[in-house]
């Protein structure tokens, strides 16, 4: 009987301790899907709160900062190929002044840099050769007008067989020897710039040939002018073209009509666009590289020979959506740019509330607010880069341009002093 007691209070403390493991396994299961919910809950809103942020300036600041608000740009930042190159002028757009009988420089009308259009006066140069040059010019003349009247007197006179051909023969061959040498010095002086009229003058002058800028000056008052020795330089960079170097990989997908778009090396990121019109069909010195020739389409900038470029060469149709490199911002490894929200006036007093229903007058400051938006970036090229939008904004949306980083410093400040936050 004993015995039996004894297993009885052993099966009930036996079914007790099972009975109180189940229970507390059953409420452990039915605890922890509520406790991961409420984590992934809390990290979603965590994320959503560093992701989606507000950053408001004053008008001073917003004018300090020199924002600039804008759009998407398509371009086309796929289906290109990279080159390097240069401007350059070609030599139909330079010109050397010389001059083709030495003289003493006299007079100098232009300074480097100064503009100067075809047949304008650049300087004057004396020397005796050209009023000996004119003299004899003058002495053809009058030796030629009496040889053509005594040619048209023989020429009767042989016709009448009054005297003999041989005489004739003998004017008329002086005559073509004069006509001859009277055309040779008017083209010696009309090469000279030199007058034809009957006063004789030592002093030349030296024409420019072409409209453009004066980039050198290589002579002084009282310096020789010697033949073949450039006077003067002049440019005219209307001309400018740009030669791109493609290396011979690239060649087969280069063709002339295709669009260009480059960059100045040394410059801001303003960007210059252009049309092949020419592909070379040698190697360029000893590189494997091949000159592609393109004119200027929009040259709003002071362009020189000789500048440096990066450019693109369009052989594809396909365009993105891009921002300039300087709209995206970085922050804890992600992407982000700034949109404008609507324009608000901020009440420069907390009392103002208090002081409408008083009826009293308070002062408003302009503030721009901004909403900091998480996108991706994909391609960048010249100063471009493409923009995904991880959230849908408005097609109108005034987007930060430039300024972004700016704001982005207003916006870890302002986490700092607990400032604006979605």
């Amino acid at each position: 009987m004993k015995n039996i007691k004894i297993a009885t209070v052993f099966y009930v403390i036996l079914g007790m301790v099972i009975g109180g493991l189940m229970g507390f396994y059953l409420l452990k299961k039915t605890n922890e899907p509520a406790s991961v919910n409420e984590a992934e809950h809390i990290e979603h809103k965590e994320e959503a709160a560093s992701t989606i942020k507000e950053v408001a300036l004053n008008e001073a600041q917003y004018t300090a900062s020199d924002i600039v608000l804008g759009g998407f740009s398509m371009k086309n930042l796929s289906d290109v190929v990279n080159a390097n190159g240069y401007t350059k002028l070609p030599p139909q757009n330079q010109a050397d002044i010389s001059v083709h009988l030495s003289g003493v420089v006299k007079t100098i009308n232009v300074i480097e840099g100064q503009f100067v259009k075809k047949g304008q006066l650049l300087a004057t140069l004396e020397s005796p050769e050209y009023a000996k040059l004119q003299e004899a010019y003058l002495t053809s003349k009058s030796n030629l007008e009496f040889l053509a009247l005594e040619y048209d007197r023989q020429k009767i006179l042989s016709d009448e067989n009054v005297n003999s051909k041989k005489v004739f023969q003998r004017t008329k061959s002086d005559f073509e020897i004069e006509k001859a040498r009277f055309r040779s010095l008017q083209k010696q002086l009309s090469i000279l710039n030199l007058g034809h009229d009957k006063n004789a003058a030592s002093a030349m002058p030296v024409i420019a040939s072409i409209s453009g800028y004066i980039t050198e000056v290589n002579v002084k008052i009282g310096s020789n002018a010697e033949v073949g020795k450039p006077l003067f330089n002049i440019v005219d960079n209307s001309k400018l073209h740009v030669d791109l170097l493609v290396y011979e990989k690239d060649l087969g997908k280069v063709k002339a009509g295709q669009n260009i778009r480059f960059t100045l090396t040394n410059q801001d990121n303003k960007e210059i666009t252009g049309k092949v019109f020419n592909v070379s069909k040698s190697f360029e010195n000893d590189t494997k590289s091949v000159a592609v020739h393109a004119d200027i389409t929009n040259n709003n900038q002071v362009l020189i020979p000789g500048m440096y470029v990066n450019a693109l060469i369009d052989v594809g149709t396909r365009e993105v959506k891009a921002l300039p490199a300087e709209a995206v911002v970085k922050a804890d490894g992600k992407e982000f740019i700034f949109i404008l929200e609507e324009e608000h006036e901020d009440r420069e007093h907390e009392e103002a509330d208090h002081d409408d229903a008083k009826g009293h007058s308070h002062n408003y400051e302009k503030a721009f607010h901004f909403q900091r938006i998480e996108i991706k970036t994909s391609t960048a090229q010249l100063g471009y880069v493409q923009v995904m939008l991880l959230q849908q904004i408005n097609s109108d949306a005034k987007i930060v341009l430039r300024g972004a980083y700016y704001i982005q410093s207003h916006l870890l400040k302002s986490e700092g002093g607990g400032g604006h936050q979605h």
